[in-house]
C-alpha cells in the first residue's frame, strides 16, 4: 500500500506553505527520514522527510505551489521483500491512509479535484472551478491554476508600459475573514523593474495584513533611563564573555524585565481566539531576528525562569541559528509575547505589528545620550544619561489602556532599578 507524504504543521498559526524545491523525482528510491522536498512558510524553511523507505511513485504538487497543512505532497511505495511484508510497515501504511481519509473527503465520481486553497481562492475571485485547467497531480486544480485563470499574465514578467494591479488576488486567510484588497493600477515606466515577492515575503505580508485587520492596535511609549544598566553591563562585560561565551548586550536586560513584568500583568500574556481569551501559563518570549530571507521570531521558552545569563545565551544561540537557517519548527512555536530590536541607528521609536495570536509586542528604540532632569541634594539639575524609547503595541480587544500602561511602566521601573544578578 502506498504511503502519502503530507505537509505537516511547521509552526504556530502556520496553515500553509510553498513547495519551493523537490529533492527527488518519481522513480527515485528513498530512505526513512530522507528529505524529499523543501517547503517555505512565513516563519521557517523546512525539509520534509520521507516517512518510509521505498520508491517515489508520484509527486502531487508542482514547485512554487502554495498548499495547506495536511495536503498530500507525494506518494511512496514502501520497500518490501519478495514473499514477505513487514508488519510494522503495513500498519504504518494503513494508519497514514486512514488519517488521510479522515482529513480529506473523497471525491465523488465526476467531481472536480481541487486543493482546499484553490477552492477558497476560486470562491473569493468568483471563478467557476469547471472553467479552470488543473495542472496538479492527477489533474488536480491548484491555487496557481486559479490565479493564472483570473490573470494569465500573473506568473510571467510584466513589460514596461503595462498597468499592473498591486493585488492580483485576495490574501490567504489565516484565521477568520480577510478583507478584499483594492485593485489599484500602477503604470510602469521605462527602467522600472517588477520583482515578484518570494514565498516567504508573500506569506509574511499576508500575516501582517491579517494582524492589522484583526487586532485594533494601540500604542504607548516610555522613555527609559538606562544609565545604571549600562554601568552594570560595562563592569561585567569582559567577565561575562569569558564565563558564558556570549556578549552582554542590552537585549537580555530588556527581555528579563519583560518576562518579570508579564508575571504581574498576565493580561499581556494571552492569546485571542475568536470570542475567547486564552490565558497562557508559560511565558515564552519571541525575539525578532532579521535574516537574509526576512524576519524570523524564534522563541525563548519559560523566559521568566531563566537568569539574565541564561536569557543572553538562549537569545544568542537562537539568533545565530536563525541567521544560519538552522531553526526547527519547534524553535518558532508557542510564543506568548514578542520583542523587536530593529537596529541602532535612525530609530527613535516605532510601533511594531502584533505577532498573532499574541496581544502585545515591544519595540526597542535607539540608545542615545539625552539631557534629563534629576534631583540631587534637593536641587533639580540637568544631567546627560543614556536613554531609550520602548514602544508597546497591544491588542485593545484583550488589553485595556490602564493595564498596558502599567505593564510598560513596570518594565521601566525594573530597568532603571538595574537589580540584575550577574
Amino acid at each position: 500500500m502506498s504511503v502519502p507524504v503530507k505537509l505537516p504543521a511547521l509552526g504556530e498559526s502556520v496553515v500553509d506553505g510553498t513547495v519551493s524545491r523537490w529533492l527527488v523525482a518519481a522513480g527515485d528510491r528513498v530512505e526513512v527520514d530522507q528529505p524529499i522536498c523543501e517547503v517555505t512558510t512565513d516563519k521557517v524553511d523546512a525539509e520534509i522527510p520521507s516517512p518510509v523507505a521505498g520508491v517515489v511513485e508520484t509527486l502531487l504538487v508542482a514547485e512554487d505551489t502554495l498548499v495547506e497543512v495536511g495536503t498530500e505532497l507525494a506518494m511512496i511505495r514502501p520497500e518490501t521483500h519478495p514473499g514477505a511484508v513487514d508488519a510494522s510497515d503495513e500498519a504504518m501504511a494503513r494508519s497514514v491512509a486512514a488519517d488521510t481519509a479522515a482529513s480529506r473527503p473523497l471525491a465523488a465520481p465526476g467531481e472536480l479535484r481541487a486543493t482546499p486553497v484553490a477552492r477558497r481562492v476560486a470562491e473569493q475571485a468568483d471563478v467557476a472551478l469547471g472553467s479552470v485547467q488543473g495542472t496538479g497531480g492527477g489533474g488536480r486544480i491548484t491555487k496557481s491554476d486559479v490565479l493564472s485563470h483570473v490573470d494569465p499574465r500573473q506568473p510571467e514578467a510584466v513589460a514596461a508600459g503595462d498597468a499592473v494591479p498591486t493585488s492580483q488576488a485576495k490574501s490567504r486567510v489565516v484565521a477568520g475573514p480577510t478583507p478584499a484588497l483594492p485593485q489599484l493600477q500602477i503604470t510602469l515606466e521605462d527602467g522600472d523593474r517588477v520583482v515578484r515577492m518570494s514565498p516567504q515575503r508573500r506569506a509574511t505580508a499576508a500575516h501582517m495584513v491579517y494582524s492589522k485587520h484583526t487586532s485594533p492596535h494601540v500604542g504607548t511609549v516610555a522613555e527609559v533611563d538606562l544609565g545604571d544598566v549600562m554601568a552594570l553591563r560595562k563592569h561585567h562585560a569582559a567577565d561575562f564573555q569569558d564565563r558564558h561565551g556570549v556578549s552582554l548586550t542590552i537585549l537580555p536586560f530588556i527581555a528579563a524585565s519583560v518576562a518579570w513584568a508579564l508575571r504581574e500583568f498576565a493580561a499581556l500574556n494571552v492569546s485571542v481566539a475568536e470570542d475567547a481569551i486564552i490565558e497562557r501559563r508559560g511565558i515564552h518570549l519571541g525575539i525578532a531576528v532579521e535574516t537574509e530571507k526576512g524576519l524570523l521570531v524564534p522563541v525563548v521558552r519559560d523566559a521568566d525562569r531563566l537568569s539574565l545569563a541564561g536569557l543572553a545565551v538562549a537569545i544568542g544561540e537562537l539568533s545565530e541559528r536563525a541567521r544560519a537557517r538552522r531553526l526547527s519548527p519547534d524553535d518558532l512555536r508557542g510564543g506568548t509575547f514578542t520583542i523587536s530590536n530593529p537596529g541602532r541607528t535612525g530609530n527613535l521609536y516605532g510601533f511594531a505589528i502584533i505577532n498573532q495570536p499574541q496581544v502585545g509586542i515591544l519595540r526597542m528604540g535607539e540608545l542615545v545620550k539625552r539631557p534629563v532632569v534629576r534631583t540631587l541634594d534637593g536641587q533639580d539639575v540637568i544631567v546627560v544619561r543614556p536613554t531609550m524609547h520602548l514602544a508597546l503595541s497591544y491588542d485593545h480587544r484583550a488589553v485595556d489602556g490602564a493595564g498596558a500602561n502599567g505593564f510598560l511602566f513596570r518594565i521601566r521601573e525594573l530597568l532603571e532599578a538595574a537589580s540584575f544578578d550577574l
